[in-house]
């Protein structure tokens, strides 16, 4: 497994982080039991997962808990909660987060939570946050509830970072959940330029969502695109769009996206999220495989490097 260290928070941390969320939230999506999501948060531990992502809002803590039970010094524990939950009659509350961190603590059966978010905040909550939240956070930092300071964008609704641009002037942020992925690069300049520079941690989700895992999703978008002027038809094959990045070493265009999230300059932590072991496994080894030939990047900046309002999803 590749570490990295993330960011200012000095920690050593894995590549890959699981993600406890998404379409699949560990197979609880799909009626798995609690059992079967419990031993894909154990296997990922086993493979050397230390970054463990959740959310009050995933339903899926309490798994978190149970699986690292007796080994939670092994791993790093992210877990958020929404502005939207953080509100008594519609007013974002600071005691209505300190309740909501309890909680967590209680469903993660943990002492100490090392990362947490306030969770999909839009550009107009921004201000109440700072305002209203950070002093909360802060104050559970000083208790030792909550080690580091976190925000995670709504990237489905704010493809273009609105939001981050303004967070990444705070110093407040020690770490920051991202949207990226070869689809939509738009952080590399909105975001990542910044966060490089004030060592700000990045947690990158929407690496790989719908559209990059499924051929026919890859064609529909291009074609959308063409359709739209984003993309000059004779930029790319129709038929498969992004077979390049496969003709040139990868063994297909999820692993070829998760590389191209791993090595970008400024992520640390690529999150993958499934209910599958042998899945899990496959994501691994991609997120740890090598950057990208150089030549495929350069292709890859020529087609969606100007673009900033796809999701992936």
């Amino acid at each position: 497994m590749d570490t990295v260290i993330f960011g200012r928070t000095g920690l050593e941390v894995s590549a890959a982080g699981l993600g406890c969320g998404g379409h699949s939230r560990l197979g609880q999506s799909y009626g798995e039991s609690t059992d079967a999501s419990v031993r894909v948060v154990q296997r990922a531990v086993d493979l050397g997962i230390t970054y463990i992502d959740t959310a009050q809002a995933y339903g899926t803590e309490e798994i978190v808990g149970k699986a690292v039970a007796h080994r939670r010094d092994d791993v790093v524990i992210s877990t958020k909660a929404s502005p939207q939950l953080l509100s008594d009659n519609g007013v974002v509350d600071g005691d209505v987060l300190r309740r909501a961190v309890h909680e967590s603590l209680r469903k993660l059966d943990t002492d100490w939570i090392d990362v947490y978010h306030l969770h999909g905040v839009v550009d107009d909550d921004y201000a109440t946050c700072v305002a209203e939240l950070v002093p909360q956070l802060e104050a559970l930092r000083a208790e030792g509830l909550i080690r580091y300071l976190a925000i995670s964008e709504r990237f489905a609704a704010d493809p273009g970072h609105v939001m981050l641009q303004r967070a990444v002037g705070d110093d407040c942020w020690d770490v920051m959940m991202v949207g990226f992925n070869l689809l939509n690069p738009s952080a590399r300049e909105r975001v990542l330029a910044v966060t490089r520079d004030k060592d700000i941690a990045i947690e990158v989700m929407f690496a790989v969502r719908r559209v990059l895992s499924r051929p026919d999703e890859v064609r529909r978008v291009a074609q959308e695109l063409v359709d739209a002027g984003h993309l000059d038809v004779g930029a790319l094959d129709p038929d498969g769009p992004l077979d390049f990045l496969v003709e040139h070493g990868a063994k297909s265009v999820v692993e070829a996206s998760y590389r191209f999230a791993r090595h970008e300059p400024g992520c640390h932590v690529v999150l993958t999220g499934t209910g599958n072991a042998d899945h899990l496994e496959e994501n691994v080894r991609s997120i740890c495989a090598p950057p990208l030939p150089s030549a495929d990047l350069e292709q890859l900046r020529t087609l969606f490097g100007h673009l900033d309002h796809l999701s992936g999803n």
